[in-house]
């Protein structure tokens, strides 16, 4: 069961990053990578100038050899450094200060501090450099999806090592907003995220980036666990 919570808490701390994605910088050298430089720099800049930002997705995980196809829908909020990330009946909360994992099937709650020497950990101030580093980038392919103009940036990792071949990130062309994010992994695996819908400037409460510790240790009993 520990393993289980683990990966599920793997997954999520990778989720919003790539749910972000389009607010990297990156640096390029040829005229390619320079337009996709550009695009990615004109994407970050409209998402940054945003009071939040509400996003419903669906995840799915595909290996054709292997036979496996699941879909997973989630939802996040991200206003500042502050997010709630829903998923896999799980949700996520970071406060500015702490990272809460609540896993309401086994009626827990995971305290954490976040880890700003973990290349994957969800901290603020990585959120927008995640893919800074590590990755050259090229122009891909425009296409016409569900009747929407979609460029795609093809980000390759460096290292050679990385289990993951390359990664695709689909721009409306008119909005200017990441559209799907597609990565291929060298197992032959597809991982495709998808926005169904992306909101900004919503009213919010300011309970929805906190945790209630009395409403879940005392009312519902669960299982806290703090960092040592």
């Amino acid at each position: 069961m520990e393993n289980n919570k683990n990966n599920i808490f793997i997954k999520m701390r990778k989720l919003l990053p790539i749910l972000i994605l389009s607010l990297v910088s990156f640096v390029g050298f040829s005229q390619n990578s320079k337009t996709a430089k550009d695009l990615l720099d004109e994407v970050a800049k409209k998402v940054e100038s945003y009071k939040n930002i509400e996003i419903e997705f669906t995840h799915n995980l595909d290996n054709v050899d292997a036979g496996v196809h699941q879909e997973t829908r989630g939802k996040v909020t991200v206003k500042g450094d502050l997010y709630h990330l829903n998923y896999m009946g799980t949700e996520q909360i970071f406060d500015g200060k702490k990272v809460y994992l609540i896993v309401n099937e086994d009626e827990e709650v995971i305290i954490q501090n976040p880890n700003n020497e973990d290349k994957e950990s969800l901290t603020p101030s990585k959120m927008f450099t995640f893919y800074k580093s590590g990755y050259t980038y090229t122009m891909g392919d425009l296409k016409t999806i569900k009747g929407i103009k979609i460029q795609y940036v093809n980000l390759t990792p460096i290292d050679t090592n990385s289990d993951v071949k390359n990664i695709l990130v689909g721009i409306d062309v008119k909005t200017k907003h990441i559209f799907n994010v597609i990565e291929i992994g060298k197992n032959k695996t597809t991982t495709t995220l998808e926005i169904r819908s992306f909101k900004t400037n919503q009213t919010l409460p300011d309970s929805l980036f906190t945790f209630n510790l009395k409403k879940y240790r005392d009312q519902k009993n669960y299982t806290i666990s703090e960092p040592k």
